[in-house]
């Protein structure tokens, strides 16, 4: 009675009131779908399921029994830029195969001061995730409680923006662009100061616009590549030809290897069962895939008609934060809120309502329609920012965070909880 049944690949049948979907944004491996990746003979894995039997070491490196390997990396985006360096310390040879250059700017880690921590006031986490994310989000503060790499990348747009507005400029969107171009070539610059060969240095240029790719922090990238043993294999943006039995195949080249690890991200976009890798079935049989085919519906991203008590922590109809624990927070006080009601109610399920969904994917649609834009676009290089370059389909837009962005997404449940009446939801 108003009970889930959660099913293991291991038999377990375990029973539950509540359930919360926590899959993470990032939890598929993705492939690339290039001719012959099933034809190699060598070692093969993807960088999210790491193979330490093979390559020794741990999280912090010391790859030791890659000193007699050959080894290829495919990929130069986040994933690629944390595990080359390590890489390039003990394989034999490193070929890094690149379709698109990475932006890498300044990352400046450094020991956190203990006295610092011991200053802490109760408070500071959310204290700081707010001020991260208002400076991200383009809001005022009168510090920056963070000063990384992300405020920098943003707050110089931000400043060059308000100049435009204060100095009464009718033409802000030729400062932004400029604002944007200056950025990418201080970050351009670096690759010069940090590469030894100016070939070599001018194929890790990133050559796009500010957030057409995701931008990353790291100090040891780039001068990995002056390494004897790490080669920059650029693909000119065509990516691997193929692969064979005994290596990787670029231009007409064959890349000998012993072993291949693929950095090539994980899959956005496809369907919430094949990325989550179990589906869900609602309390009037229908599936969540035969539910969302068409485009998905929720209320806040959270809570889905067909699936009582059931609950989402996900980024779409939600919001989009740079930091995601901060979006899992507010999501958790969110949930907690909820089930807090439906217990003091004596309520067995809390399920949405056909009109309170149906307000909430117009609200998304009508929101998401100004917003698509704001990350990758149509003319930026493929990648996960912009469906890999190709045309979304119709119904994406309702798998579109919250147009009006994450901060007037979190007073918007605020204001919603504090109001009291639980709109959207029904409590039987």
């Amino acid at each position: 009675a108003a009970r889930w049944i959660v099913a293991t690949n291991r038999g377990d049948a375990l029973r539950a009131r509540f359930v919360a979907m926590a899959n993470g944004p990032f939890n598929r491996p993705k492939l690339p779908g290039i001719p012959g990746i099933s034809d190699f003979q060598g070692h093969a894995f993807h960088t999210s399921r790491w193979d330490y039997d093979y390559t020794g070491g741990g999280p912090g490196g010391d790859l030791d029994r890659l000193g007699d390997k050959r080894v290829a990396v495919i990929g130069t985006g986040a994933s690629a830029i944390q595990c080359v360096p390590f890489l390039g310390e003990t394989a034999q040879h490193l070929y890094v195969f690149q379709r698109t250059p990475s932006s890498v700017d300044v990352r400046g880690n450094k020991p956190t001061d203990s006295q610092w921590v011991a200053g802490l006031q109760p408070g500071w986490q959310k204290q700081r995730m707010e001020n991260f994310n208002g400076l991200v989000s383009g809001v005022p503060q009168t510090e920056d409680l963070v000063d990384d790499g992300w405020t920098d990348l943003i707050g110089m747009m931000i400043r060059r923006f308000r100049d435009a507005q204060a100095d009464g400029s009718a033409d802000i969107a030729e400062i932004l662009e400029m604002a944007n171009f200056d950025k990418m070539n201080e970050i351009r610059s670096r690759v010069d100061g940090l590469v030894d060969s100016p070939e070599i240095a001018e194929k890790l240029k990133p050559y796009y616009r500010m957030f057409c790719k995701r931008p990353t922090f790291n100090d040891e990238y780039l001068p990995a590549f002056n390494r004897p043993n790490v080669e920059l294999v650029d693909t000119a943006g065509k990516g691997v030809d193929r692969i064979t039995e005994h290596g990787l195949v670029v231009d007409g080249v064959e890349y000998e290897v012993d072993c291949i690890i693929f950095a090539t991200g994980f899959e956005v976009g496809t369907s919430y069962a094949r990325r989550a890798g179990y589906e869900i079935i609602g309390s009037r049989g229908q599936t969540l895939s035969e539910k969302w085919a068409t485009g998905m519906s929720t209320l806040h991203g959270m809570q889905s008609r067909g699936f009582p008590n059931c609950f989402f922590m996900q980024i779409s109809q939600a919001a989009f934060t740079a930091n995601f624990p901060h979006l899992l927070d507010e999501l958790t006080t969110h949930l907690a809120h909820i089930i807090g009601h439906a217990l003091q109610q004596g309520a067995a399920t809390v399920e949405v309502s056909e009109q309170g969904e149906e307000a909430w994917v117009a609200t998304i649609v009508e929101k998401g329609l100004g917003a698509m834009g704001t990350l990758g676009g149509a003319d930026c290089t493929p990648g996960y920012y912009n469906n890999e370059g190709q045309a979304r389909e119709p119904s994406a837009i309702q798998a579109a965070p919250y147009g009006g962005g994450s901060i007037e997404f979190f007073q918007l449940l605020e204001g919603w909880r504090a109001d009291g009446n639980f709109d959207g939801l029904e409590f039987t």
